[in-house]
């Protein structure tokens, strides 16, 4: 049964899974009413992150059924609260991974909501009122205008929907390591999956030169001439493996240590997706990584 609290009483119909099977079957909940601080969004398109496959499999442990994923939406605006000054019924909107935070720490006031220890998500978190969040596998969605971004006309709402997640998760780091405007770089990404074949199009919209390295030799085409890639390295053959040996940044999805040893002294290593990496990485500390 879907959790209820008294001001939620708008029905939204959506998608759910129920148990760890992680089967996405037709749902019907209640969402809370728009407040002074609300932004409700008509959701047109809501990207499938891998997150949401680990959630409604209960991978991690810590799935609340039943869960509506979905945290790279857009849609239309179709009401703001009267505290709400720079969004509009009618603008293109976006909402990413965040549904709540204490907004009062020092992580909040430097934007850096996704460090607070009272950080909610946009599905299976729990709201302030005590209510589990629902995410974007539905019709409309009502979010505190905080996490509530505009889409620009120029970009198309389908595609700016996995910019959300997995754009922000990759341009955060190279915007954070000067890597937007700084002279050219070699860059390496290891996975072309949902991040990495976001890494890639943004590095080469930066002007670096993009390494794509992956186990699967079939996806070399789509690296190359989908995406621009100036190279690819199918990672089981050790002969293409020895020969790059020193790249800049470094994108993957499972961590192999092998890679070290391509990067040179006062390296920057971005990791992302650390959930299932290996005991070794404790060891190392991060002593020398930057």
């Amino acid at each position: 049964m879907a959790q209820t609290t008294p001001n939620h009483t708008q029905t939204v119909a959506g998608w759910a899974a129920r148990d760890s099977a992680g089967e996405i079957a037709p749902y019907t909940f209640k969402r809370r009413e728009n407040g002074d601080t609300d932004v409700t969004i008509e959701i047109l398109y809501c990207g499938i992150c891998h997150t949401d496959l680990h959630q409604v499999k209960d991978d991690w442990g810590m799935t609340m059924y039943p869960i509506v994923p979905g945290h790279e939406i857009t849609g239309i605006i179709t009401k703001v609260g009267k505290k709400v000054e720079n969004f509009k019924v009618g603008d293109r909107a976006g909402i990413g991974c965040l549904a709540a935070s204490c907004l009062e720490c020092d992580f909040c006031k430097s934007s850096q909501e996704n460090y607070c220890d009272q950080l909610q998500f946009t599905y299976n978190g729990i709201f302030w009122d005590g209510s589990i969040t629902y995410g974007g596998y539905s019709k409309m969605i009502v979010v505190k205008k905080r996490y509530v971004v505009h889409v620009p006309e120029s970009l198309p709402m389908d595609a700016a929907a996995p910019l959300l997640c997995a754009g922000v998760t990759v341009f955060t780091p190279l915007k954070n390591h000067n890597l937007i405007e700084s002279p050219k770089k070699n860059i390496g990404v290891v996975g072309l999956g949902g991040l990495g074949h976001v890494a890639v199009k943004f590095g080469k919209a930066f002007g670096h030169h993009v390494t794509v390295i992956s186990t699967s030799p079939s996806k070399e085409k789509e690296a190359r001439d989908r995406l621009g890639a100036d190279d690819f390295i199918v990672s089981s053959n050790p002969k293409q493996m020895e020969v790059y040996k020193f790249v800049y940044a470094l994108y993957y999805h499972n961590f192999c240590f092998p890679f070290l040893c391509w990067i040179s002294n006062n390296f920057k290593l971005l990791l992302f997706e650390q959930v299932y990496l290996p005991p070794p990485l404790d060891a190392i500390k991060f002593k020398y990584i930057k």
